[in-house]
């Protein structure tokens, strides 16, 4: 039984092994030759120098002292290795095949026949003459650089065994070129391997990196959405918090109440409390506990009427900033306030950064329905210097443009500066297409 149970796991070992190199061996799919980066003439120069290669191995076969039979198996492998450009296994078991049909053509030249006398005399050079080996350690070379190591070491294995094989059962038994071509054969399929190893690292380094990329931007774009509501929660805090009070104080501001009025300020009180709860609670855990000391954390968040204050800072900084306002200023909501004043904040620190000695020029644009922030910098005065990573500028920028609705622009200006415009909706139906005609929004208007 126990012979027997041995006999059917080698059984089974056998077979897996055969379907495995089946699959392995058994295809002639298509898979070129992969291109060079660069220009388009530089992508199929690879291509070019393999059938320059074929055709001077094929020529030279032409004049090498060989018989028919070689010359021919020359041209075979020749066409083999153009295949192998496009059908690396196609053009593997072609090598092969023809391998083993010349040598026998060869031995059935070579025999003497009754009444007719010896046979040709093909010499000693098949299976590996120097052109057949040549050719045969370009195919392996080529298929290496497509396979994968296991199979580039079984489709070798296979060459040697094959070649050996035809030295072995000729009637010469014997091949000048034998112990030149094995180590031709095993440098030239190391080489593909090792070639196609270190494409296939520097693809994945490549997919790596994108994925970093990808990662870094999306973890820098939930820190700055984290951020900003961090800030709306603030804002929206203080004003439900201003509700309540409001609501719980205007009772003792009228004479003799009546019972509805009392109820619905309880009501109003009593629903800004709830909402201010649930608003503490779900947006709360965003604020970091250690993040900032509790005086800062609770002051009060930064607006337009600020700006000149954030102006002077950056002017201390060595930055020469300028201001300009357009329109009549009017009060704005808390949170187009907030997101004006921190786009501001950001282009000037951008500016700082990236354009040393540059004049910055920062203005603010009153419409009746919108509001337009420009921030404006000169050409540089020196080279920046390096950065030390991506920063959160612009993608705070258009996070909090986009949140409100609005439209951002940035890019290079013809002198060699670089200009950040912000529109910010102050109505709730302002349309990006027409932002200084408000008659279409107050037609409805009783």
């Amino acid at each position: 039984m126990i012979n027997e149970g041995g006999g059917r796991q080698v059984v089974s070992a056998l077979s897996a092994a055969s379907r495995a190199l089946r699959d392995d061996l058994w295809s002639a799919a298509a898979d070129p030759l992969p291109r060079m980066g660069g220009p388009r003439w530089l992508a199929r120069l690879p291509h070019v120098l393999i059938v320059v290669f074929a055709l001077f191995v094929v020529k030279f076969a032409d004049n090498y002292p060989l018989d028919k039979t070689s010359s021919a198996f020359a041209v075979i492998l020749s066409l083999a290795l153009v295949v192998a450009m496009f059908r690396p296994m196609l053009a593997w078991w072609v090598s092969v095949i023809s391998m083993v049909v010349a040598v026998q053509g060869t031995e059935l030249a070579r025999t003497p026949f009754p009444g007719i006398g010896p046979g040709i005399d093909a010499g000693t050079t098949l299976p590996w003459s120097t052109p057949g080996a040549a050719l045969q350690a370009g195919v392996l070379f080529l298929l290496a650089l497509r396979v994968r190591p296991r199979v580039t070491a079984e489709t070798l294995a296979i060459s040697l065994l094959t070649g050996l094989a035809c030295i072995s059962f000729s009637f010469r038994g014997h091949n000048d070129n034998a112990a030149r071509v094995l180590v031709v054969f095993v440098i030239a399929a190391v080489l593909g391997a090792a070639l196609r190893g270190r494409r296939v690292a520097r693809t994945q380094l490549v997919v790596q990196e994108e994925l970093n990329a990808e990662e870094r931007a999306r973890r820098t774009l939930l820190e700055e959405r984290n951020r900003i509501a961090r800030e709306l929660h603030d804002v929206v805090a203080h004003h439900m918090s201003v509700i309540s009070i409001q609501a719980q104080v205007a009772p003792h501001l009228v004479e003799n109440p009546s019972d509805e009025l009392k109820a619905n300020l309880v009501g109003i009180r009593q629903n800004a409390v709830e909402a201010l709860t649930e608003l503490r609670r779900v947006l709360g855990v965003l604020r970091s506990e250690d993040a900032l000391p509790d005086g800062v954390r609770h002051a009060p968040q930064p607006g337009l009427d600020r700006l000149d204050e954030l102006v002077g800072n950056v002017r201390g900084a060595g930055l020469t900033v300028t201001t300009g306002t357009t329109g009549p200023p009017y009060r704005l909501s808390p949170g187009v306030e907030l997101s004006a004043f921190r786009i501001v904040q950001e282009a000037l620190s951008n500016a700082m950064r990236h354009a040393p000695g540059a004049e910055v020029r920062v203005e603010i644009g009153y419409q009746p329905f919108w509001v337009m922030v420009r921030v404006t910098n000169s050409q540089p005065a020196r080279p920046a210097p390096p950065s030390q990573g991506s920063g959160h500028g612009l993608l705070g920028m258009r996070e909090r443009t986009a949140m409100l609705g609005g439209e951002l622009s940035t890019g290079a200006t013809p002198e060699g500066g670089y200009e950040v415009t912000a529109l910010l909706p102050t109505h709730p139906f302002a349309d990006p297409a027409d932002p200084a005609d408000p008659a279409e929004y107050v037609e409805d208007t009783p």
